[in-house]
């Protein structure tokens, strides 16, 4: 198995539970839970496949990911409510998941031979879009958006990582483990020290 699969079999466990989790604080059934983690799971990379042409699409080629999201979806169904604090566990899986999908992304755009602007692009597509459809669909404020957090800058940060990593000739598992590092740990830095970009105020009108 590749790497790159590897990543991707990683990234679609992780946000499968990130997506039973925020199922569980809709209180869905369980088609609703293996709905919203599939979902979840697979959205950032779809979406990825589709914009780089690859075929067929990662877990049409592999359904074996759509059995892991469903196998994550039940775990959860029976096991949320053994969890003190089901969003703390929601914020921290997803940040690692993020992370490695951010990597996934990226990886497929360099074995492909894009430049480093879509290199970039698809490394956030495909670590942001997954989590933003889970918590559009379930009415949740998206992590994505959320006003106070890194997130999004957190995985343009760890896709630059990976594009200036391969410039300087660093091998692929290098490159990819720096990606996710360097997302993972300004994503933590933000959870746990508040770590932020200026946000906009805006300013009564001119006179």
């Amino acid at each position: 198995m590749s790497g790159l699969a590897l990543l991707d079999y990683a990234s679609v466990l992780i946000f499968a539970l990130t997506g039973a989790l925020v199922a569980s604080r809709a209180q869905l059934d369980l088609v609703g839970f293996a709905f919203i983690a599939c979902l979840t799971a697979v959205g950032g990379g779809t979406v990825r496949d589709l914009l780089l042409d690859r075929h067929p699409i990662f877990w049409v080629g592999q359904p074996d990911y759509i059995l892991i999201a469903v196998a994550a979806a039940v775990l959860v169904f029976f096991t949320a409510h053994l969890m003190e604090s089901r969003y703390n566990w929601l914020v921290w899986l997803d940040s690692f998941a993020l992370s490695i999908a951010v990597a996934a992304g990226t990886g497929a755009a360099l074995s492909l031979g894009q430049s480093g602007v879509i290199v970039v692009l698809m490394g956030v597509s495909t670590g942001c879009l997954g989590g933003l459809m889970r918590d559009v669909v379930c009415n949740e404020v998206p992590l994505v958006l959320k006003q106070g957090e890194l997130y999004v800058s957190c995985a343009l940060a760890g896709a630059l990582t990976a594009v200036l990593a391969t410039k300087l000739g660093l091998e692929s598992l290098s490159v990819l483990g720096l990606c996710a590092a360097v997302c993972w740990a300004l994503r933590a830095g933000s959870l746990l020290f508040g770590w932020q970009l200026p946000v906009y105020k805006g300013r009564p009108p001119r006179q």
